[in-house]
């Protein structure tokens, strides 16, 4: 006698996308599982995890952090057969914005003109916003390649800048 195993059903696999380094990183799950089933996450060739029992519902892997294409192969341990699921995701970690150092600052006599404040380098794409106390100064101003000026600053504090790229909107 000759039998034939049904290989395990093809679900799509979920989830995926783009995040900012140092961040908690993109679900991916599956839409459906049955059980009996176990279902690994792969990215590329590599295992990620253990086997996840299916449970008659959708499934996540949690929250992964590694870039690359991630495909998900169910397995039915009772037969040995095993399917690729109807899809893959790809999870792409986005660089932060390059620190650059705040640069001026200084004392200056009551009533004159404030200190000017500016960055020592900047890059296209990417916009600074001056900060005091947690709140922004003025206008944010764009990256340009080279060292860029915020302005005369009159208010005593400490300041610092947030640099957000506009392609991501990854926030350093």
């Amino acid at each position: 006698n000759i039998t034939i195993d049904p290989l395990p059903n093809a679900y799509t696999v979920t989830g995926g996308g783009n995040y900012c380094l140092g961040g908690t990183g993109v679900d991916v799950s599956i839409s459906n599982s049955d059980f009996g089933i176990d279902y690994q996450l792969y990215n590329g060739t590599t295992m990620v995890g253990s086997a996840m029992p299916g449970t008659g519902a959708p499934i996540s892997f949690g929250l992964q952090t590694g870039a690359g294409s991630y495909t998900v192969v169910a397995r039915n341990p009772a037969t040995g057969c095993t399917n690729l699921m109807a899809s893959g995701v790809t999870i792409v970690v986005n660089p932060l914005p390059v620190v650059y150092t705040v640069t001026g600052g200084g004392g200056y006599c009551n009533g004159g003109a404030g200190v000017n404040i500016g960055l020592s380098g900047s890059n296209a794409g990417v916009s600074y916003q001056l900060m005091l106390s947690g709140s922004a100064v003025g206008t944010p101003v764009s990256g340009t390649g080279s060292a860029i000026s915020f302005g005369l600053q009159t208010a005593a504090g400490n300041y610092t800048v947030v640099a957000t790229n506009l392609a991501t909107t990854c926030v350093n």
